[in-house]
């Protein structure tokens, strides 16, 4: 089975961290990956360390800090009434492009938004719509396993 390389780096990461991960090839033909943390989920980490990539951003570089991202989780779950405390791609978007107004490495992330169209990418869950959406948007050509997260039978 000739296999994308992106499904086998997406699935590989998934194995790795026993958590749902992704997977996205560059225009240059580099593979980047995202893993699920406490902050973010897989396809907003991939999306972040994607512009970094592009960016020529360290991946060790935080281009939002934990201190602009609590926040968010927790009106996400104290006041919104989401489980998932994890931001999602938008929402990361809409962080980097606050902390943008100060920070050059940010500014830099964002202006490679338009270079992500066109890219491959896969991830090892079936995404919520807000990331496919997303990552529409954005051009991305995107695949996922057929398994969900969680057993609910719809993303909220």
């Amino acid at each position: 089975l000739d296999q994308r390389p992106v499904i086998a780096a997406a699935n590989k990461k998934a194995a790795e961290t026993g958590a749902p991960a992704a997977a996205m090839v560059l225009p240059d033909g580099r593979i980047v990956t995202g893993k699920t943390t406490p902050l973010l989920g897989a396809s907003a980490a991939l999306l972040l360390n994607a512009l970094k990539a592009l960016g020529g951003i360290d991946q060790d570089v935080d281009l939002i800090a934990p201190s602009i991202i609590e926040p968010i989780q927790d009106l996400k779950v104290n006041h919104l009434g989401n489980s998932n405390p994890r931001l999602h791609t938008d929402e990361i978007l809409i962080a980097l492009t606050i902390c943008a107004e100060t920070d050059e490495k940010a500014e830099i992330a964002m202006q490679q938004l338009r270079r992500l169209k066109g890219c491959e990418a896969h991830t090892s869950v079936i995404l919520s719509q807000v990331d496919s959406n997303t990552f529409r948007k954005l051009g991305v050509n995107l695949t996922s396993e057929p398994a969900y997260q969680n057993k609910k039978l719809f993303h909220g």
